[in-house]
């Protein structure tokens, strides 16, 4: 199975060989004449999601349980050093994303903490850069990064109420059990957010860490809750060996990480810290029975399958790469947590973008191919007409002119009613875009924040919310029947056509908005768990606290209905783009078919010349057809491809 590392990479390199065909397929249209501004648009759309495919790998634990050095050792033992602060203590202060955006030079980007006090999330605040600090990286200076990677676990100490101004503090009795000093000044994060931009080889290829602050941060910061540990590819809950699971650990493991059914092969839970049960006095024997007990009790208390908690020593397993010492490597167990993540990630992940690929291409190649094979329909029936008309006098040649003539007017006729398709297609899509429309979700979201900020009840509060939820899900299920219309319409004027005028037009694709409505419930779902959580709280903190869940919330909403919008229009295009080059084609057809036989019947002596160009022709289109093939043949060639390493595939 080889290592996480390189099986991500072979992972990147099979991406990277269906990318390769998609843009000769590209060429390919463009060269031939081929490329229409709806395919381009859908190839670019394609292209753009292949290139921004995404890996996202999540680290939570409690401050002290080695979750840091976990990252050094799997990502970054290269650079034979920790680069990621690890130490006793808590290190990462704030959650910090370590990616790679060729759009920014390489530098630690810094969100102040004082941010929090303003009802913006993350999300939004990464649009504006000037919000953020940022300090340069230089990768040619390991130690320099070690410096600038230390700013994540920068502190200040501030008084205790502007503490709860940045929502650390639910209630003052909170902040004492916390160990409030006397003075009443307690320590904070300096920064909220922390954006690594660095260039490592995985970072490059699309990998994205996401290390997050100790347990106290989960519920404090909306966006960590509700949007970037939900939507992380896999995540890994780190514990110790010699602490097991407290009791805190079991509530966020419940209430946060175990995630929806369907995702708990990317659920994993990592017992480090194996190496502090090697003393010297207990044999190997003792020492793996004792951890096997440790795994079968953390799987039964959390309810995860035993073969998902896997026990390890970071450390020794981060000595042993860069040290290269093999048998450390093993007896460090870092190698089953690699294999055990290669083996459940990267499949599922690869299966995923390969099924969503091939229905894109395969659809295009269909229309493409559709196309062409209308052209040599045509071509070959010119033929036909023009090859009868050889020895044949001027009547005959009449008559086959007032007959095209005829098909074209009926034809005409049909455009007629495509034209009146297209002006009800229009109105459908408008009214679709209603339902789905950004303005009226952002006056639902104020509207909800309005009544919520005037209640001081929670029943109050409660039907604020209750309000907004079923205000979204009656537009998501208005959106979906519109969807279903626009698809039994244009199922029916598919058939038409194919059926009146021989266009080869198979079904519209299909389209739902399920993915987004299920998005959608995630997201109430995870916020009805906070306010329950929340309704033992009877200070005003418990509203600040409530409606920056719910900011976040109607922010992770928006992004849902933004990615709703994006692939609604993708499915318009596509389920039109079709008829209209077909009928396009058809137009152009019979009027290439009428002028033919005008020129015929104004020269006989051009019939011999005509035939000979449909010929060329006729060629021409069989050439293109076997390109077409083989384009398709190729493109699946390469996704049905595994990910195999850049050298066997060589």
């Amino acid at each position: 199975m080889g290592s996480l590392v390189e099986r991500f990479q072979d992972y990147s390199s099979w991406r990277a060989g269906v990318t390769l065909r998609v843009r000769a397929f590209r060429r390919w249209l463009e060269d031939n004449e081929l490329l229409d501004g709806q395919t381009e648009a859908r190839l670019t759309h394609l292209l753009e999601r292949l290139g921004d495919d995404k890996l996202t790998i999540a680290f939570v634990a409690e401050f002290s349980r080695g979750k840091s050095e976990l990252i050094n050792a799997i990502f970054f033992a290269d650079y034979g050093r920790r680069l990621l602060p690890s130490s006793t203590g808590r290190t990462t202060m704030c959650p910090t994303e370590l990616a790679w955006d060729p759009q920014f030079p390489p530098c630690i980007q810094l969100l102040p903490i004082e941010t929090r006090a303003a009802h913006v999330t993350i999300a939004e605040l990464k649009r504006f850069p000037e919000e953020w600090s940022a300090v340069s990286l230089d990768v040619n200076d390991p130690q320099g990064l070690v410096d600038a990677f230390h700013q994540v676990r920068v502190t200040k100490r501030v008084p205790i109420e502007e503490a709860k101004h940045y929502g650390f503090f639910a209630t003052e009795a909170a902040a004492r059990a916390a160990g409030l000093p006397a003075d009443g000044m307690v320590e904070i994060p300096c920064w909220r957010h922390a954006i690594i931009n660095f260039p490592h080889p995985l970072l490059e290829q699309g990998l994205v860490i996401l290390d997050t602050p100790g347990l106290n941060a989960i519920g404090s910061e909306p966006e960590l809750t509700l949007n970037l540990l939900p939507n992380a590819h896999a995540l890994l809950f780190v514990l110790s060996v010699d602490t097991g699971v407290s009791k805190s650990d079991v509530d966020v493991w419940r209430d946060h990480l175990a995630g929806t059914p369907g995702q708990e092969k990317a659920r994993f839970v990592v017992l480090n810290k194996i190496d502090s049960l090697w003393d010297g006095l207990r044999t190997d024997e003792d020492i793996d029975g004792e951890v096997g007990g440790q795994v079968e009790s953390v799987a039964a208390i959390l309810g995860v399958a035993p073969d998902h908690v896997v026990a390890v020593s970071a450390q020794k397993g981060l000595v042993a790469k860069i040290t290269d010492d093999d048998q450390l490597l093993a007896r460090s167990r870092l190698p089953d947590l690699e294999h055990a993540l290669s083996a459940q990630l990267i499949p599922s992940k690869h299966e995923l973008v390969r099924d969503a690929t091939r229905v894109e291409v395969m659809d295009l190649v269909g229309n493409t191919r559709a196309i062409l094979e209308a052209r040599l329909a045509g071509v070959l029936e010119q033929l036909s007409e023009l090859r009868a008309l050889r020895g044949k006098n001027l009547g005959v040649v009449e008559n086959m002119m007032s007959r095209v003539r005829r098909e074209k007017e009926d034809f005409e006729r049909g455009l007629a009613r495509f034209q009146a398709l297209r002006g009800v297609f229009a109105q459908r899509t408008n009214e679709l875009f209603t339902h789905l429309g950004m303005d009226a979700l952002k006056d639902e979201s104020k509207r909800a924040l309005r009544e919520m900020s005037r209640s001081k009840l929670t029943p109050s509060l409660r039907s604020a919310m209750v309000g907004y939820f079923d205000g979204v899900r009656a537009r998501l299920a208005s959106a979906g029947e519109v969807i279903a219309e626009i698809h039994q319409m244009m199922e029916a004027m598919y058939r038409k056509f194919s059926e009146e005028h021989g266009l080869r037009l198979g079904s519209p694709p299909q389209f739902s908005l399920y993915r987004y409505v299920k998005e959608f419930e995630r997201l109430e779902r995870n916020f009805r768990t906070h306010f329950d959580t929340f309704y033992t709280m009877v200070t005003h903190e418990k509203l600040v606290l409530i409606e920056k869940f719910f900011e976040t919330l109607a922010s992770q909403v928006r992004r849902v209905y933004t990615y709703a919008n994006r692939e609604t229009e993708h499915w318009l295009r596509a389920v039109m783009s079709p008829m209209e080059a077909q009928v396009r084609e058809h137009q152009i057809q019979l009027r290439r078919r009428l002028e033919s036989i005008k020129r015929i019947h104004q020269a006989t002596d051009a019939l011999e010349d005509r035939i000979g160009e449909l010929e060329d022709v006729e060629r021409d289109l069989v050439r293109q057809l076997e390109g077409v093939h083989r384009i398709a043949f190729e493109i699946e060639h390469a996704l049905e491809l595994e990910p195999t390493p850049l050298a066997a595939a060589a």
